[in-house]
């Protein structure tokens, strides 16, 4: 007589390593990673790409429009002295307020265009820590808004140079004046988009964000300008539009305009790039996406 026996339950072995494998580590993405992914995101925009080609024509033709304005000048009496006192450099450089209202538009949407797509969630949930984000977005901002001025201010000159030359007015290259117009255009052009970033993620909204910066940056020296009085004047002297005169006009290094100095200038648009900056930081830190 036979007994039959139940053998013992076996594991297959390929089953074994997956029960008692150890849980997969998240991952943490890299500064370099983040700002990796934010130059993908940043030219995939057509949006970059309108700001970006709008900058360029804008303070490009602004440039020749000036330059071939000298014409008008020259055959006024009254005019054509002040063609001997003006700088090649201001004239490249006068395109500026046109470059400031496209490079602000550039500068919001960097961050309300993930707002509006609600693609800033899987930002966040890619970077729990979110500063890094708006820190590589600071980064390829400031690297994007510096070259396009750069490229701007040397298309304003070579198509300028014709028209310049017969004034005598060709800025020189190793003329302090030209360096000091020419770089500064640049310095404020890239504050001006920081600052239109800072207070776009402050705001989240894209109306919102043009509206604000641009009112600043823009528009509101020329509303405060009808107001005769000191303090009203004072106040203007410290708007980002009139605060950058020093920075793009040639003479000595004393005091440009009525307030500010040269350094006062690189100080006030300084602060105007990092203090929303400086809000942006803490309200990410703070708020929720």
């Amino acid at each position: 007589m036979s007994t039959l026996t139940a053998d013992p339950p076996t594991t297959s072995p390929a089953a074994a390593p997956a029960a008692t494998s150890p849980a997969v580590a998240q991952v943490q993405p890299t500064f370099a990673g983040v700002v990796r992914g934010e130059w993908i995101k940043l030219l995939s925009l057509r949006s970059t790409w309108w700001a970006v080609t709008a900058t360029a024509a804008l303070m490009t033709l602004a440039s020749v429009g000036f330059a071939m304005s000298l014409d008008a000048m020259a055959d006024d009496p009254a005019l054509a002295p002040g063609i001997e006192q003006m700088h090649g450099a201001e004239i490249v450089a006068s395109g500026f307020p046109f470059g400031m209202l496209t490079i602000a538009v550039l500068g919001a949407l960097s961050f309300t265009g993930e707002y509006a797509t609600g693609m800033i969630r899987s930002t966040f949930a890619a970077v729990p820590t979110r500063l890094p984000v708006l820190g590589a977005k600071v980064l390829t901002l400031v690297v994007l808004a510096a070259a396009v001025a750069l490229v701007s201010l040397t298309l304003s000159y070579l198509v300028t140079m014709p028209q310049l030359s017969r004034y005598d007015l060709v800025p020189a290259i190793d003329d302090p004046g030209t360096w000091r117009v020419l770089g500064g255009s640049v310095y404020c052009l890239t504050a001006a988009a920081l600052f239109s970033l800072g207070v776009g993620t402050l705001l989240r909204s894209t109306a919102a964000s043009l509206t604000a910066a641009l009112t600043v940056l823009l528009l509101l020296p020329g509303i405060l300008s009808f107001i005769r009085l000191d303090r009203v004047e004072t106040i203007v002297s410290y708007l980002p539009l009139p605060a950058s005169s020093a920075l793009l006009t040639t003479g000595g290094a004393g005091t440009h305009g009525d307030y500010l100095s040269t350094q006062a200038s690189l100080i006030v648009m300084a602060a105007y790039a990092l203090v929303p900056l400086a809000a942006a930081a803490l309200m990410l830190h703070r708020r929720d996406a």
